[in-house]
C-alpha cells in the first residue's frame, strides 16, 4: 500500500496539553524526536541538541512557532502522553506501509527494558511486541507490568492488529487456549510452543510421537559461525492421544522438532527437542520454516533495540516516557529497516541520516 506521510497521521494524535500552555506544536515535537532518534539520539538532551543543530532544515517542513523545544519540554510531553493513543497512531501508520501478504508469519514475544523502571517499583518495564517476518517491521506493542502478564496481553495485542491470513507464532508462555481462540477469531492461524506450563499437553504430545508414526518429516542442515546444526521436524495430525484436544480451537497438527548442534572448535554436541501445536494443516517443511522464523523477533527486533538503539540502557522512568520512547524507537527502526536506497547496517544508516539531510528526508518519507 502507498504510505501516507507520517506527518499527516501524527496530526491525528490527540493533544493532552492545556491549550494556553502550548508553546510548541504536537507534530513538531514528535517529528523532531523521531528524526533525532533515527540519527542516533538516545535522550531528551540529545534530541534538543539535534533539533537546534538542524533548526533551519526542520523549518522547511515544520512550523516551529517558538523554535526548537527544550529537553524539559520533550520530557514532559512524552511523560504525560497517553501511550495507548500513541500506539493507535503507530498501528494506523503501520497499516499504510505493510503489504498484505497471505501467510505472513507474525512473531509475538516480550522484552524487558531493564534500565527503565517506574518510580516506586522494583520491576523493569516489559513490552510485548508483534514482528512481521516478511514485511520486516514491528506491527505493534503492549506494555505489561510483569513478564507473566504476557498471557493476558497477547490477546489484546492481537485484537489491535490486522492479522487475517497470517500465522501467529508464540513461545511457551503464550501456549494458552485463549490465545489460540483469539488467533482463529481474527481469521489467522497459530503455532504455539509447548513446555512445562502445559505439562499434560506436553506429555500427550510425547506419547503421540512414541505411539504413532509421523505423517511427514523434514530435515535441514546449516553450517556457519563455527557450528553445524541439523534440525528434524515431524508432524502428526492424529490427535487421539491428546486429552481435551477440542479445547484448543481448530487444533490440527502436533509438531516435534529435534535439533543437534555440533560446535567445531570444542567438538561438543548439543541436542534439544521442542514441541508445538498448530491450527495449520501443512507440510513438515513449512512448519520447519515457520518455527525457525520465530527467532527473527530476537535477531531482528530485540537485538537491534538492545545493541543499536541501546534500549536496555534507557533510564526513562517518569510517567509514560519509557513506553512512548519505545514506540518512537520502533518507528525509527521500521523506517530504517525498510529503506531500500542504501544497502548498509542499521548503525550505518543512522550515521548517514545524521550526516546527510537528503537521506534523512528519504528515511522520513518526504
Amino acid at each position: 500500500m502507498e504510505e501516507k506521510t507520517l506527518l499527516k497521521i501524527l496530526s491525528k494524535l490527540e493533544d493532552h496539553r492545556i491549550e494556553r500552555k502550548k508553546e510548541h506544536l504536537l507534530v513538531d515535537i514528535v517529528m523532531i524526536t523521531i528524526a533525532a532518534v533515527i540519527c542516533g539520539a538516545e535522550n531528551w538532551n540529545q534530541i534538543e541538541m539535534f533539533g537546534k543543530s538542524k533548526e533551519d532544515w526542520f523549518k522547511t517542513f515544520l512550523k516551529l512557532p517558538n523554535g526548537i523545544p527544550s529537553h524539559d519540554t520533550f520530557n514532559r510531553f512524552f511523560t504525560l502522553l497517553d501511550p495507548d493513543k500513541f500506539e493507535l497512531i503507530f498501528t494506523e501508520w503501520i497499516e499504510t506501509i505493510s503489504a498484505r501478504i497471505k501467510g505472513e508469519v507474525i512473531n509475538i514475544d516480550g522484552k524487558t527494558i531493564r534500565g527503565a523502571k517506574e518510580h516506586g517499583k522494583k520491576s523493569s518495564i516489559h513490552m510485548v511486541s508483534a514482528w512481521a517476518n516478511t514485511n520486516n517491521i514491528v506491527l505493534g506493542q503492549l506494555k505489561v507490568n510483569e513478564k507473566s502478564n504476557e498471557i493476558t496481553a497477547i490477546p489484546k495485542l492481537l485484537d489491535a492488529l490486522f492479522i487475517e491470513n497470517s500465522i501467529i507464532t508464540v513461545d511457551a508462555m503464550g501456549c494458552q487456549t485463549e490465545i489460540a481462540k483469539k488467533a482463529i477469531e481474527q481469521k489467522a492461524d497459530y503455532i504455539l510452543a509447548v513446555k512445562g506450563n502445559q505439562k499434560t499437553l506436553e506429555e500427550n504430545i510425547k506419547s503421540s510421537f512414541n505411539l504413532i508414526k509421523p505423517e511427514d518429516i523434514s530435515e535441514s542442515h546449516e553450517e556457519g559461525h563455527g557450528r553445524i546444526e541439523t534440525r528434524k521436524c515431524m508432524i502428526i495430525r492424529n490427535l487421539e492421544h491428546i486429552e481435551n484436544a477440542t479445547k484448543w480451537t481448530n487444533l490440527n497438527t502436533i509438531i516435534k522438532v529435534e535439533s543437534e548442534r555440533h560446535i567445531k572448535s570444542t567438538g561438543v554436541i548439543e541436542k534439544s527437542t521442542r514441541f508445538y501445536i498448530s491450527s495449520l494443516n501443512t507440510t513438515a517443511e513449512n512448519f520447519q520454516k515457520y518455527i525457525r522464523s520465530h527467532w527473527s523477533i530476537e535477531n531482528k527486533l530485540h537485538w537491534s533495540l538492545d545493541v543499536t538503539f541501546r534500549e536496555d540502557d534507557s533510564r526513562k522512568r517518569a510517567g509514560n516516557s519509557a513506553q512512548n520512547f519505545s514506540i518512537v524507537n520502533k518507528i525509527a527502526l521500521n523506517k530504517l529497516k525498510n529503506d531500500k536506497t542504501l544497502k548498509a547496517s542499521i548503525m550505518t544508516k543512522r550515521l548517514n541520516a545524521g550526516w546527510n539531510l537528503d537521506y534523512l528526508k528519504i528515511i522520513l518519507g518526504f
